[in-house]
């Protein structure tokens, strides 16, 4: 049986983070929502991680997620490996796993970044066949 009490919501997690962080983070919540209303996020309050997908599991049904670091924001993508990342923002060497790291407010809902969030919905939808 899972532990529901370690799930919150993304102010949980950055209650320990400075306000540029702060912002980033619901920057990137508010453009994923934007492009996806009806996505499920799921917080992990021990892991510092908000995940967002088309229901609740996270290796399975999610698409995106968002990790706070000292330094930076993490924006992952679970499949970013399939994606078409023209513009070179991913990182990781993983299978699947990519991330872009965002370090400024102004970094944020660049056409690039965008594209490639609804790549990753898309391809979640289809591989789900939701779509």
């Amino acid at each position: 049986m899972s532990d529901k009490t370690e799930c919150g919501n993304l102010t949980d997690i950055l209650a320990d983070f400075p306000d540029g962080h702060q912002q980033i983070c619901h920057g990137l919540r508010d453009m994923i929502l934007d492009l996806a209303p009806d996505a499920q996020e799921t917080v992990w309050v021990k892991q510092k991680i908000a995940s967002y997908g088309v229901g609740p599991k996270k290796l399975t049904e999610h698409y995106v997620y968002i990790a706070p670091f000292k330094n930076h924001i993490n924006f992952g993508f679970y499949r970013g490996a399939l994606l078409d990342d023209s513009n070179g923002l991913l990182e990781g060497a993983g299978q699947k796993m990519r991330h872009m790291k965002i370090r400024h407010v102004d970094e944020l809902a660049n056409d690039a970044m965008v594209d490639l969030t609804k790549q990753a919905i898309a391809e979640r939808k289809q591989a789900l066949s939701l779509s």
